[in-house]
């Protein structure tokens, strides 16, 4: 089985909220109630007016009015803390009948899911898009609904482009040019490399892929240490970093989220975003352009790498035996209306097949958001479908940042995360 590179989303700051909905109480203990559906669902906003729990409610109120005797109970966590616990969960015995979080397949290498093909129709399950589907599936059988998504464009700070008299790049060298162009007019941070811990293994796939490589070679097997990859390092590392064009901050130190807020304080001229900065920093007066990721200058003509793409997943526990329920709740909440609506909140992009034609023809979605779309149904994905990938990735986060710091050397550093890949049962 192919992997394909898909990972867990980082689309908000998060709040540490916990949220019943429905009147429901907050208990797990009370899923076993066969009136009551649990639901665990990572918290999206980043204040209490976007908070998740405004769709949920209302998602839950219109599931029982139309289904009697079916409450939904929800109970929002933050991104930092979801996982783990829905893992503490599943091993007390106490596992939640649904949750919406960022990975999946360890629960399904230990027989603990559903199947789509058990909740919900063949049309229904048809209806995902592609590359979201494949990273959702175990063999090829769907665990991982995909519920929304996103892919990833490189963004450019329109005004100090004109400023420092540069286009939006096309390849490496153009954008070490203009990262060039940029620092001599002040840029604080003209290209942000993020390769701090918090998302480090999304920009690093970036890059890799803009050179024909990644982390999963053509058998999907991991090859965190191919020779394409040690060249991209080593190229980043000589021609941006030790330069002085990728900031004040090193990149080993620069998380995600602190890039972002630089350049929303238009004190970047270039890093890889996705929709919600894009509407955010339009919202706060910055023009800016995306175009997809430079290529390397080596790539041949024609060699268009995809796009990396970012989704979370809904998944569906046995634990409680209630699978017609939750089949029936699932089928409404991806219901166009209700996945679009979700999506809509915080520009994302839903992860059906009929949702996104119909943002896409609505005035819903602009020119970014329909590029963001076009880029995410041909992008790689992280392999989630491999039950070591959350080592995998942890490791990857926490050390791909020493490849490009001083004395760093990027051929050593990839090949102890690939050794600590095969450790953690990676193929």
């Amino acid at each position: 089985m192919r992997r394909r590179i898909f990972g867990q989303t980082a689309t908000a700051v998060v709040l540490g909220l916990l949220a019943p909905l429905s009147g429901c109480g907050t208990s797990a203990g009370s899923a076993a109630d066969g009136g009551t559906l649990f639901l665990v669902a990572a918290e999206y906003g980043d204040t209490p007016a976007t908070s998740s729990a405004a769709f949920w409610s209302k998602v839950s109120t219109d599931f029982t009015a139309a289904n009697p005797g079916i409450k939904i109970e929800v109970k929002l966590l933050p991104w930092a803390d979801i996982d783990r616990e829905v893992t503490k969960m599943v091993k007390a015995g106490k596992a939640p009948d649904m949750a919406l979080m960022g990975s999946y397949s360890d629960f399904a290498a230990q027989n603990r899911l559903y199947s789509a093909d058990e909740l919900l129709s063949v049309a229904a399950e048809a209806n995902f898009l592609p590359p979201l589907a494949e990273a959702g599936s175990v063999g090829s059988t769907l665990y991982g609904l995909p519920f929304v998504a996103s892919s990833r464009l490189l963004f450019y700070n329109e005004a100090l482009f004109d400023k420092a008299g540069v286009k939006a790049p096309k390849t490496w060298n153009e954008l070490k040019a203009a990262a060039k162009a940029l620092k001599a007019k002040g840029v604080a941070y003209p290209y942000a490399l993020p390769l701090g811990p918090e998302e480090a293994h999304a920009e690093a796939m970036i890059w890799e892929l803009s050179n024909g490589g990644g982390y999963a070679d053509s058998s999907g097997n991991y090859s965190l240490a191919s020779p394409q990859n040690i060249k991209t390092w080593n190229w980043v590392k000589e021609e941006l970093v030790t330069p002085g064009l990728t900031g004040p901050v090193p990149p080993s130190r620069l998380n995600r989220a602190d890039a972002f807020a630089a350049f929303l304080r238009g004190e970047v001229g270039m890093l890889n975003g996705y929709p919600s900065l894009h509407h955010e920093a339009r919202a706060r007066g910055i023009s800016v352009g995306t175009v997809p990721m430079p290529l390397s200058d080596d790539l041949g003509t024609g060699q268009v790498p995809p796009a990396v793409g970012v989704a979370d997943w809904m998944m569906a526990f046995k634990q409680n035996g209630k699978r017609e329920q939750i089949g029936r709740f699932l089928r409404f909440v991806y219901e166009d209306e209700n996945l679009s609506d979700f999506a809509g909140r915080y520009h994302l992009l839903p992860a059906t097949v009929s949702a996104s034609r119909a943002l896409d023809g609505s005035d819903g979605m602009d020119k970014t958001d329909t590029e963001f779309l076009t880029a995410l149904r041909s992008a790689q994905l992280y392999p989630v479908n491999d039950p070591s990938w959350m080592v995998v990735s942890d490791t990857i986060k926490r050390n791909i940042g020493r490849a490009v710091e001083p004395g760093g050397d990027p051929k050593a550093v990839l090949e102890d995360m690939a050794a600590k890949a095969r450790q953690a049962g990676g193929h």
